[in-house]
């Protein structure tokens, strides 16, 4: 493990010292710990006995070191090779248990599982069992076709979220002996290769490989935020006797702990390994009962719009056949024209175009913006999302603090302060020998850079130095200045809190500076507390005991840098209505501030609570929750079950949700979202569960997939309004005329025929371009919003349809017997091939003409079909599907009713525009979200 992190470096320009570097406080030698040596374990090698059961971080959080490596039959020095390899045989490689690779087949039948796709299935079965087999053919292979489609766009997201994989980090350096007598040595090797009971170096940078215990530290602190969602860094040290004050503490608390999927940020370490591969908490985290999702936007959008098409199927054969035998005396010969007029109900091409729609998409993403769908579904529920929930860490803010400001005791600013902080960082750094100075240092040390100079301080030396110890929660640099022969100086930085317990303060003045302290974290600022006190120089070494009676300097209060993109990125989700929810694990402060720089409020809105704590989601019922999480901005204090419900609250509450994440703690939230979105440099386990992955944690990647997925669940919505009224006014127009003939108005081919040709023109809805309006908010295929269209336009068009019932009555007076049948079917076969490729221009998304017109594929598909109804019947095709030549008078009177029915259309369409505006409900949804800026 020899990654860094980007940031990580070492002093900078103007923090190297010409002076000189003398005595240092040492770190322990491999096999001792702060408190004294940790003896091996006497024969450990030579045993026999396995790592017993339960030796996972639970059963060993009480365990001192020792204890540890002995119920692990381990030692300091490692374990022999031969002793690793038989561990590796019995209990595995350490590897998490990886999701099941789905085969083609699989995948193939599992797309079957869809709703409509079921039903045009079952159509097709019974189209055959009625001996329709044109019609079964043709529903069949529009299975077969989408089920490949989906298929194959899946199983190519899925190997691009693999090849992710070999993005991150596979070596470890770990101790190992060649033999008991050995002399141990380090070497690396593969993360997979790790066993129970191995000791392994950390280093910053350096992911942790599995679940340790800490032998020794020498300032290590980790950040764990992947596995709890704390921003800041966790410091860690060994255990050298059982401590009853982590009594009750949970694991991520206790300090001698390690996790997978934690890194480390500063410091240095040896631990051994108590759990590998699936018995770590990390894999823990996304067993198979959390993976159970719920059904998501799309699912829900697709469940109720063909709920309502079946019942209308069902109810359409009964009634064709019964109607025919009550009043033409028809039998079961008409079953074929009744299960022909359920599929012409049908739209068939639902599953190829919202497959060619979301998948064209999702390739779009890939090339141009490096985000990868793995579910494509999640497209649209991209497009539908309203509510986006993510951390502020990473996101909102670039994980590194900056100095705020710089204050003496009565909150005045002294850039002495600084100076001194910045001096005890950088000796601190240099003669404790630490391999980069942690962030908060890191960022003291930047601003007393940009400052100018260090003051006063600048011509100190360092002398000796005392790091960082989590227990002391202080760091000290004994410093001298030339020319100042016998003094030396101690400069002490920390939390404010033990600082000042080190400072020769009375009560009172001791509870001012506390307060103070309080009322600039409550402002989301971090804070350094400096203390400094010249001792007579000795040449002994320093110890803690000499961090007494000291003079407070004053306060270095730092704050999270926003990302520079964050703000405008919120600004502009918030004008395509999306709201932004902050759930962060961070003090409610932290989060208020940061929020408060990017413009994002997190006052009451709307009569609501802008922050809201953990306790207080603690202490409502799922219903208050749910109403409280609708007004509510900012969520502080949040476990990953804290998450998980809020954004269930949210969803819950009508809300299609979207949450980012890149941790183990967001594994739950991820999967209780609408759609899972994460980046690519998340933990494995969250690539695995989440549905999107970006390239980079970055907003305005998001707002480009949204963009995308409202792309194509536009062509879905315009595809479904436009084909379920033509459908629909042909339906009710052939039952009507089946009732008022003495004939079948259309044959079963010809049914079969017109459907082809319509379906064929309908794959233009997927390379269409959208107008803008479909893309200004949330777009949410509600079945409510498509029965009340498709009813009204399905009249006009039933309307026009029966219109022409008297145009061919009144072209067609002459004609009798089977020449009248056939020019009727050949009649009636024209007009609604003209009428259909009237709707597809007509009724395309778009408010203003400008953006109708701007429908090319679709133009163009309605051109082909009008010169197929029109040229079909007239060529040798159209005696073969019993169809015969039409009069001229025909043609003519034809056009004035098509004439009518587009003047009818159009009126039709505004009215509806008016008293539905295209984008009522985004424009609410804008202002909504809007109003959090």
């Amino acid at each position: 493990m020899s990654s860094v992190p980007e940031g990580s470096a070492a002093a900078g320009p103007g923090r190297t010292s010409p002076g000189t570097s003398a005595s240092v406080t040492p770190f322990p030698a491999v096999g001792t710990s702060p408190s004294g040596p940790v003896p091996e374990v006497v024969g450990t090698e030579l045993g026999t006995a396995d790592p017993p059961p339960g030796t996972g971080p639970d059963s060993l959080q009480m365990k001192t070191s020792l204890q540890i490596l002995r119920s692990l039959d381990s030692g300091p020095r490692g374990l022999v090779e031969a002793r690793a390899e038989e561990r590796l045989t019995r209990f595995g490689e350490n590897v998490l248990p990886a999701w099941r690779p789905v085969s083609r087949p699989r995948r193939f039948v599992r797309s079957l599982r869809d709703p409509f796709t079921s039903v045009l299935l079952c159509l097709g079965l019974v189209s055959a069992v009625v001996s329709a087999w044109g019609t079964a053919c043709v529903i069949l292979a529009l299975v077969g076709v989408s089920c490949l489609l989906r298929s194959t766009e899946e199983h190519r997201a899925d190997r691009s979220t693999a090849a992710l994989r070999e993005l991150v980090a596979t070596t470890a350096t770990v101790v190992r002996r060649a033999s008991a007598d050995a002399v141990p040595r380090e070497r690396e090797v593969p993360v997979a290769d790790l066993v129970p009971g191995d000791v392994i170096r950390l280093g910053p940078g350096d992911l942790v490989p599995a679940d340790v215990q800490v032998l020794r530290a020498g300032g290590l602190t980790v950040h764990q935020s992947a596995l709890t969602g704390e921003s800041a860094p966790v410091a860690k040290h060994p255990l050298d006797a059982p401590d009853p004050v982590l009594d009750g503490a949970g694991p991520f608390a206790r300090p001698q702990l390690c996790f997978q999927g934690s890194s480390v940020t500063s410091g240095s370490g040896t631990a051994v390994i108590v759990a590998t591969g699936g018995d770590t908490r990390f894999a823990a985290a996304h067993d198979g009962r959390a993976r159970q999702r719920g059904a998501s936007a799309f699912d829900r959008s697709v469940q109720g719009i063909s709920w309502t098409l079946i019942r209308f199927m069902l109810l359409t054969p009964p009634l064709v056949l019964m109607a025919n035998a009550a009043l033409r005396g028809r039998g079961l010969e008409t079953l074929p024209f009744a299960v022909a007029v359920a599929v012409g109900l049908t739209p068939e091409m639902l599953p190829v175009i919202v497959t060619t729609a979301l998948a064209r998409g999702a390739a779009r993403l890939a090339r141009t913006s490096g985000v990868i769908v793995k579910r494509l579904p999640a497209l649209h529920d991209l497009g539908a999302v309203d509510v986006l929930c993510l951390d502020k860490t990473g996101t909102l803010t670039e994980d590194r603090p900056v100095v705020e400001e710089a204050v003496d005791g009565s909150d005045l600013p002294d850039p002495g302060v600084l100076g001194w902080a910045a001096l005890s960082a950088l000796w601190t750094l240099q003669l404790a020998e630490l391999p980069a100075p942690d962030a908060l240092d890191e960022a003291v040390l930047d601003a007393a850079d940009e400052a100018g100079g260090w003051g006063p301080s600048a011509a100190y030396e360092g002398v000796a130095a005392l790091p960082f110890d989590p227990v002391r929660r202080v760091a000290t640099a004994v410093l001298r200045r030339p020319g100042r022969v016998g003094v030396h100086t101690l400069v002490t930085k920390g939390a404010v809190e033990a600082v000042l317990e080190r400072c020769a303060l009375d009560g009172d003045e001791r509870e001012r500076l506390l307060a103070l302290a309080g009322r600039k974290a409550e402002s989301g600022l971090r804070l350094l507390a400096v203390a400094r006190a010249d001792r007579p120089a000795r040449p002994g070494a320093y110890t803690p005991a000499d961090e007494r009676g000291l003079t407070f300097v004053g306060l270095v209060a730092l704050r999270d840098v926003p990302t520079p993109s964050a703000a405008d990125a919120l600004g502009v989700l918030a004008r395509r209505g999306v709201t932004v929810k902050v759930l962060t694990g961070d003090h409610p402060g932290t989060a208020a501030r940061v929020c408060q720089d990017l413009g994002l409020r997190t006052d009451a809105v709307g009569g609501g609570d802008g922050i809201v704590t953990a306790d207080l989601v603690d202490a409502l019922s799922d219903a208050e929750l749910a109403r409280v999480a609708d007004r509510a901005t900012v969520f502080a204090r949040c476990t990953p079950e804290h998450k998980s419900r809020i954004v269930s609250a949210l969803r819950a509450a009508g809300h299609t949700t979207g949450f980012l994440g890149d941790g183990v703690n967001d594994l739950p939230a991820l999967h209780a979202a609408d759609v899972g979105i994460c980046p690519r440099n998340a933990v494995d386990v969250a690539r695995e569960a989440a549905d999107v992955v970006l390239a980079e944690k970055d907003l305005t990647a998001i707002d480009r997939a949204v963009l995308e997925g409202r792309h194509s669940s536009g062509n879905i919505a315009t595809y479904l309004r436009i084909t379920l009224s033509s459908n629909l006014g042909n339906v009710i127009a052939m039952l009507t005329a089946g009732l008022m003939l003495p004939f079948l108005p259309m044959l079963p081919a010809q049914v079969l025929v017109q459907n082809l040709c319509f379906d064929a023109a309908q794959l233009a809805f997927a390379f269409d371009r959208p107008a803008a309006s479909a893309l200004r908010g949330p777009t949410v295929l509600r079945s409510r919003d498509f029965l009340r269209f498709i009813t009204g336009f399905g009249l006009l068009n039933a309307a026009a349809d029966l219109a022409t019932f008297g145009v061919l009555a009144l072209a067609l007076h002459n004609a009798a017997g089977t020449d009248g049948e056939a020019a009727f079917h050949a009649g009636w076969f024209t007009e609604n091939l003209l009428t259909q490729a009237l709707v597809l221009v007509l009724l395309r998304t778009g408010r203003s003409a400008a953006e109708r017109r701007a429908g090319g594929p679709l133009r163009a598909a309605a051109a082909g079909l009008a010169v197929v109804g029109v040229l079909l019947p007239v060529t040798p095709l159209g005696p073969l599907l019993g169809m015969s030549a039409l009069p001229p008078l025909y043609y003519l009177l034809l056009g004035s009713v098509l004439g009518l029915y587009a003047v009818g259309l159009t009126a039709a369409r505004r009215r509806y525009e008016r008293r539905h505006p295209a984008g009522v409900e985004q424009e609410r949804s804008v202002r909504k979200a809007g109003a959090e800026l």
